[in-house]
């Protein structure tokens, strides 16, 4: 029987995985030398690419119709800078901006985020005592991003009923300014459940005791969160002023 488990586990591209470590995380959650993380990774990017390209349509069919969305101090503007706004707005609205860069975005996201969070939790966790592999980590994340997976599928239901791109993800409409918007864009229960997936997979995987696990986890998303946060403020900040000042 052991076997039999064990040889359904080492099917790279066996989709059953995915239904079985949602339900079943921690007997899923064996320690195992091989490389397992690609399939789970093409999942969260295939849904990724779904979402991407519903929210592309309808927000270029909005665009079309003349429903651009406008800044808050809108009114304050001069005639110029509105006028010159609205040109920018039609001048994104072509596929390389609306599909090719945002998907190319999300992809970095995903595989530069795997690879960073890999290597600060294996980091954390040899620190506190842990006896896993780099590799058994990078598994580990990989598969818990499968949760990520499942907040972009609800996502995509949302844009085809509502038919209109998601605009204000997890917590972030009830922040006020740019950082705070960027940290609680992660503030939902599939970011939690990523979370708690990663505790029980690096308790089970490398040998941590459950608070010790806790403690990586917490401090390595803490300071992913808020590095991402500082970028995302700037990048946005930066691309705010770029697109008025694009004529």
């Amino acid at each position: 029987m052991t076997d039999e488990v064990r040889s359904t586990k080492n099917r790279r591209f066996d989709f059953k995985q995915v239904l079985a470590f949602l339900l079943h995380p921690r007997q899923e959650l064996a320690a195992e030398e091989k490389a397992v993380w690609l399939m789970p990774l093409l999942v969260v990017c295939v849904f990724m690419l779904l979402r991407v390209v519903a929210g592309g349509f309808f927000e270029a069919r909005a665009a079309a119709l003349g429903q651009v969305a406008l800044p808050a101090d809108w009114e304050w503007w001069s005639t110029d800078m509105q006028e010159s706004y609205m040109q920018a707005q039609a001048a994104t609205q072509g596929p390389v901006f609306v599909y090719i860069i945002p998907a190319v975005m999300e992809l970095i996201k995903i595989w530069l985020g795997w690879l960073v969070v890999s290597g600060l939790l294996h980091l954390a966790s040899t620190l506190l005592g842990g006896r896993g592999s780099m590799r058994s980590v990078q598994n580990l994340v990989a598969w818990s991003m499968l949760a990520f997976a499942a907040r972009d599928l609800l996502r995509l239901g949302f844009i085809l009923i509502a038919q209109h791109p998601v605009v204000s993800a997890g917590l972030s409409g009830f922040a006020t300014g740019a950082f705070l918007r960027q940290v609680l864009v992660n503030a939902d229960v599939f970011f939690v459940w990523f979370a708690v997936l990663l505790g029980l997979g690096l308790a089970t995987m490398d040998s941590l005791p459950v608070k010790k696990s806790v403690a990586a986890v917490v401090v390595v998303l803490l300071v992913v969160v808020l590095a991402k946060a500082g970028l995302g403020a700037l990048t946005s900040g930066l691309g705010g002023m770029s697109v008025t000042r694009i004529f």
